[in-house]
């Protein structure tokens, strides 16, 4: 890897952890989760950098892909567990990371501090040569080890030049996985824990989108609409508030680009049981043999 892209990918990371934390200090009661998520991305710009995704700021036991609308008026309550998760990129070169935050009480410390747990130990496992199985193996046995469970249909991922997941996933148990850490591996290691069932399923579409494939179709409005998120997203997920500040009808536009499968809708993804989620999240980059955290 060369010095170059090595401090982009550094920027990157320290950019979405400054992010992180300003996100999470903004979370309180009564604040609106679309204030956070547009604070969060106007400070990313503000540093040169540019949001690789939308802000998902996932509440109880929503564990991942909720980002708020551009009419959004949904606050934060008292008790409410929130995962804040963030990226930003500096020319394609990413940073994905993540911490839980509780609104003014202290119900689910303990589930928290689980997720984070399994992350700083994951973290210390990760050097060149090692395989993905025992990083995952890692992650299971220290949530477990503080009465709960890993999330098992959710994991962390390779990342690659405007590539939000290539190559690795790193699941959150045990799988055997024999693959094992190169050189220059940029990756996301993300721990969910929960006292639920220890699954995810698909809820209500969020408002996070990707495409999907190029096809034209017969609504200029909407062939015009994937031209700027084309140039404006490059390949990278986005949201329908970025897309409405490009152009006033876009949620119009959206509906269509997903109905003739253009455009893929994430979809909010929930815990099994009802269970509360947490999410703790870093980069890593292998520079040399150890991992280096950039976020």
């Amino acid at each position: 890897m060369n010095d170059d892209i090595l401090e982009k990918i550094r920027r990157a990371g320290a950019i979405s952890g400054e992010a992180r934390k300003l996100g999470a200090s903004l979370i309180d009661e009564g604040v609106t989760l679309l204030s956070v998520a547009e604070e969060v991305e106007a400070y990313m710009l503000k540093k040169g950098a540019r949001p690789a995704f939308p802000t998902n700021l996932s509440i109880n036991d929503q564990a991942a892909h909720y980002t708020p609308r551009s009419d959004d008026k949904l606050t934060f309550k008292k008790g409410d567990l929130v995962k804040v998760d963030v990226g930003a990129h500096v020319d394609g070169y990413i940073g994905d990371t993540a911490q839980t935050v509780e609104v003014r009480t202290k119900n689910w410390t303990n589930l928290i501090n689980a997720s984070a747990k399994a992350l700083a130990m994951a973290v210390e496992t990760v050097s060149e040569g090692v395989t993905v199985g025992s990083i995952s193996g890692t992650i299971e046995r220290a949530i477990k080890s503080e009465g709960f469970l890993p999330v098992t249909n959710l994991t962390g991922h390779g990342m690659g030049c405007y590539n939000l997941h290539a190559g690795l996933t790193i699941a959150n148990y045990d799988d055997g996985n024999p693959t094992k850490i190169k050189k220059d591996m940029m990756i996301a290691i993300e721990p969910f824990a929960t006292n639920g069932g220890g699954e995810v399923r698909n809820s209500k579409p969020g408002n996070i989108y990707r495409i999907l494939r190029d096809r034209e179709i017969k609504d200029d409005g909407a062939m015009k609409l994937i031209g700027l998120i084309k140039e404006n997203f490059h390949g990278l997920p986005f949201c329908e508030r970025w897309c409405t500040a490009l152009d006033p009808k876009a949620p119009l536009h959206l509906k269509t680009l997903v109905r003739h499968g253009i455009l893929y809708a994430y979809p909010v993804l929930t815990e099994i049981k009802g269970g509360m989620v947490s999410q703790t999240e870093h980069t890593v980059v292998l520079n040399g043999y150890k991992a280096e955290v950039t976020t």
